[in-house]
């Protein structure tokens, strides 16, 4: 899958989504319970471990080719104040990531992960989405297709995005998806003070209020709510499903990309981590909603796909366990 060609081909994709190798699973399991360890003493990572095996089909899973791809895109709704940056920033910091000066840099190097980064027409932003649909048909369609083609051939797929006022994007896509009104899953962003979160969920309510009727597919929750690059990371989703690539995914923006898709089909969420739990309030609880449980916990709340970059030392710690440590056969431990 490299595109989505028009609706049908999307929401065809998301009610026929691939499940895991089961038989690859039960084997990895069946590996876990003969290493010389008590069994589910390792916790997380031998679940990880198992998740990755069924996904890669393979008992004992590698990560040869690990990709984070950031999608950065410019939202028309800033000019209603919700963010503490100006929307001139979205392009600045694709530039610092083209130089190699951004935390994801770093981070994604630490990782042995390779980079991406895929600007999606940052000198026409989308629409407000508190007077008009935030992008044409044909827009979404585009930015799902663009993030579908960015998925590439990678056994381990990390997502993240850049895009001054997604978070309030973000939360109006959760509260389309998932209820619960917007001051339930709007937070600081970029850093605004309470006013500006205030500020924020009433632009989410403006929104909500008048998209309220559309708001029953997940191609229309996305395209009505949205931006490109929360499409384009929800478009890398559903491809990599199809090519059973495992996805970590970031923060709340990232998390939310995944909503309007479990809003039409719950199980989207199987084949993917969660690497934290962002510091922004509504992130704990999308991944409640999606049934996900983060790696790690760190404060985080940048973006960019740095808390899932961190989160893949772990993935490679549970692998590393999973495949180099002895049996007890192996270690001539008896009666174990």
């Amino acid at each position: 899958m490299t595109a989505f060609p028009d609706i049908a081909a999307f929401e065809t994709a998301l009610a026929t989504l691939p499940r895991p190798d089961d038989q690859a699973r039960a084997a990895a399991s069946a590996r876990q319970g003969q290493l010389t360890k008590p069994p589910g003493s390792l916790g997380r990572l031998e679940d990880i471990a198992i998740f990755l095996a069924g996904w890669q089909g393979v008992e004992r899973p590698r990560i040869e080719r690990g990709r984070v791809v950031i999608f950065a895109g410019n939202h028309g709704v800033t000019a209603r104040g919700v963010s503490a940056f100006p929307a001139e920033v979205t392009e600045l910091m694709v530039a610092n990531f083209a130089a190699g000066g951004a935390a994801i840099n770093a981070l994604a190097a630490a990782a042995g992960l390779e980079l991406a980064v895929v600007p999606l027409d940052l000198d026409r932003p989308t629409a407000d989405f508190t007077t008009a649909p935030a992008m044409t048909k044909e827009e979404c369609l585009s930015a799902l297709s663009a993030g579908a083609e960015a998925v590439g051939e990678a056994d381990l797929l990390v997502l993240g995005e850049m895009g001054i006022g997604n978070s309030t994007a973000a939360a109006a896509l959760a509260a389309a998806s998932f209820g619960g009104g917007p001051a339930l899953w709007v937070g600081p962003g970029t850093g605004v003070d309470a006013q500006g979160v205030q500020r924020k969920a009433a632009v989410v309510a403006e929104g909500l209020a008048l998209h309220r009727e559309h708001l029953t597919s997940a191609f229309e929750i996305l395209r009505r709510l949205g931006g490109r690059e929360i499409a384009a990371m929800a478009g890398a989703v559903l491809a990599a499903r199809h090519k059973r690539i495992p996805v970590v995914l970031d923060g709340f923006i990232g998390t939310a990309a995944v909503a309007p898709l479990a809003h039409a089909n719950p199980a989207i969420s199987a084949h993917c981590l969660s690497g934290h739990c962002s510091a922004e309030p509504g992130h704990v609880l999308l991944l409640a909603r999606l049934g996900l449980e983060p790696i790690l916990s760190l404060g985080m709340r940048l973006g960019e796909a740095s808390g899932a970059a961190v989160a893949v030392q772990v993935i490679r710690s549970a692998i590393a366990a999973h495949d180099g440590m002895a049996t007890f056969a192996e270690a001539g431990i008896a009666g174990a």
